[in-house]
């Protein structure tokens, strides 16, 4: 099991979506912890290398928590994905790995990671995704 945090942030219907360098596929924003690191630390630490804005930790909730398959991994690799919502401060922009910064809507799904699919389908059932 791949453990990953990963941020919400919506805006006009779309959701913040990133692509790593040479890659085809978005993923929400996030990463894997480091150990000893909690959800928030991991959060916080990962939004800031990925899109160098600093996320505010009061404002930060827990979303909801989705499993898939893990992308690019052998069939049986799963990933559990913490999803949270947060303010933050700073412009985004591309850092680190990160190739591309997009605003997604329901009809980029296919776009997406098998967990990021779900996500949109939770997304969209509760309105928040156009």
């Amino acid at each position: 099991m791949i453990d990953k945090l990963a941020l919400i942030e919506i805006k006009d219907g779309r959701i913040l979506s990133t692509r790593s360098r040479g890659k085809d596929t978005y993923y929400l924003p996030g990463g894997k912890r480091e150990a000893g690191e909690s959800d928030i630390e991991a959060l916080i630490r990962e939004i800031a290398e990925e899109l160098t804005v600093t996320i505010i930790p009061e404002s930060i909730r827990f979303y909801g928590e989705f499993s898939a398959q893990a992308h690019d991994h052998p069939v049986g690799i799963m990933v559990n994905m913490r999803c949270y919502t947060a303010s933050f401060h700073g412009i985004l922009q591309a850092s680190a790995e990160i190739e591309e910064v997009v605003w997604l809507s329901y009809n980029d799904k296919p776009r997406v990671s098998e967990v990021d699919k779900i996500i949109f389908e939770d997304l969209k059932e509760k309105g928040l995704l156009k």
